[in-house]
Formats: C-alpha cells, structure tokens, sequence
C-alpha cells in the first residue's frame, strides 16, 4: 500500500516588501512529503529554512504557489480556516520552548486539548507526562525545569492532539548534548510509533543524519541531499 502523501508544494514562493523594493525569500519550491517521513531542512542561517516551515505549518501566508496538507489545500483558506487545520492536524515544537509561564507542566500540556474541546484533556496530559519521562513534574513551573525539561513539555503539549505532522524548528538548538540526545530519541519514537511525519529545521548534522531524507536549503532553493557527508558539509557552512 502507497503511503498517503502528507504534504505538498507546488511552486511555493515567499516575496517581502522592503525599503529597498521586493525582497524573495523562498524562490518557486515543490515536494512532497509521505505520511510517517521523517525529513530534515538543513542549510545556513538566513537561507530560508524557518521561513519554509511556518509555511508549510500555515503560520505565514505563501506569496505564490500551493500548499496542500493532507489533501486540503491550505492556500485557499483564510487565518481562521488555517488554524482550524493546524489544530486538527499539526504540532509544532520551537527553540525557544514558547511555554506559558503562569500554566504548570501539565496545565501547558493541557492547553490543546482544552482549546479542541476533548473532554478527557487531563488523562491525556497526564498520559504523555510519563510519556516524555515528567510524570514527577507536573505541577512544576516553566522557570523550575531545566531546558531539556522544557523541551519534553513542549513536545509533549505538541503530541497531545496527536498530530499527523509535527513541525520542529531547532529543537535542540538551546539544549547540551545529554538533553539533545534525549529529545532526539524522543521524537524519533513519537514519530515511528505513531506514524507522524517530522519535519524539522537543523544546524546539527547528527540530527539530519537520523532523518529518512534531508533537504538542503541556499540562498531561497531547496535541493535533496542524498549522503550524510554532503550533510556535514551542509552544516558545517552554517557554523
């Protein structure tokens, strides 16, 4: 059976207006991404990595082109429609955690579900709690957890709608090594066990390394990288 195809783009294009005139980010840009892929954007600060992915999640509009999500054709909807899908279907985890710090763990955790109207928010919550290894810190704050603490909740509270595409920009960007690893691993499982696609921006060429592909983006283009070398490569111009 061929896997549903969870994302694609048709001659994506992303131009700002700036005092200098039009500025392209992105240049025309199409792929598809397979259910269950995991698929690393690699390239160097400023390529228009993160751009490409608060397109695909529908948190910015495209200039030009086509996005469909899971068949559902993303350029036709307005901000409303948008986040109605991102809540449906998408997750996204950023370097910076972006948690509530007036919410615990768990109530950051919580907070999804609630705004989707699940009756069983609390279960869940406490469910994927233990899932990411903080059961024992729930009713902790975002200031009382260390970063790699932060990161699990901030997966967790992205996992508990139960995606079908996570979207991870840097995810271990702000973590040491022993707590990179751990978020690695964690997302690595989430996505096979439940068959979520990941799509994640990344400096760390071991990270990109782990993914089923890896996209490299320069200068607005995005081409395929097919060997880990190339990816090394890739990163290493990043700095």
């Amino acid at each position: 059976m061929t896997p549903t195809t969870m994302i694609k783009t048709n001659g994506i294009s992303k131009t700002v207006i700036t005092t200098q005139g039009q500025l392209q980010i992105l240049k025309p840009i199409s792929f598809e991404v397979k259910a269950g892929e995991s698929i690393a954007i690699v390239g160097a600060s400023g390529s228009g990595k993160s751009t490409l992915l608060s397109l695909l999640a529908g948190l910015d509009e495209v200039s030009e082109g086509e996005i469909y999500i899971d068949g559902q054709a993303m350029q036709n909807m307005d901000e409303e429609q948008r986040a109605q899908l991102r809540g449906a279907k998408v997750g996204f985890i950023f370097q910076s955690f972006m948690l509530v710090q007036s919410l615990t763990a768990l109530e950051n955790i919580m907070l999804p579900a609630e705004i989707a109207g699940h009756d069983d928010a609390k279960k869940r919550a406490l469910d994927i709690l233990e899932l990411v290894g903080l059961d024992h810190r729930g009713s902790h704050y975002p200031n009382q957890l260390s970063g790699g603490e932060q990161q699990r909740v901030a997966i967790a509270r992205a996992f508990i709608s139960e995606p079908k595409i996570l979207f991870a920009d840097e995810p271990t960007g702000n973590l040491d090594a022993a707590n990179s690893d751990k978020i690695e691993k964690l997302l690595f499982e989430l996505n096979q066990n439940s068959n979520t696609t990941l799509v994640l921006v990344t400096h760390d060429p071991v990270l990109a390394g782990k993914c089923q592909r890896q996209l490299h983006m320069q200068a607005g283009e995005l081409t395929e990288v097919f060997s880990n070398t190339s990816i090394e490569q890739a990163a290493r111009q990043v700095g």
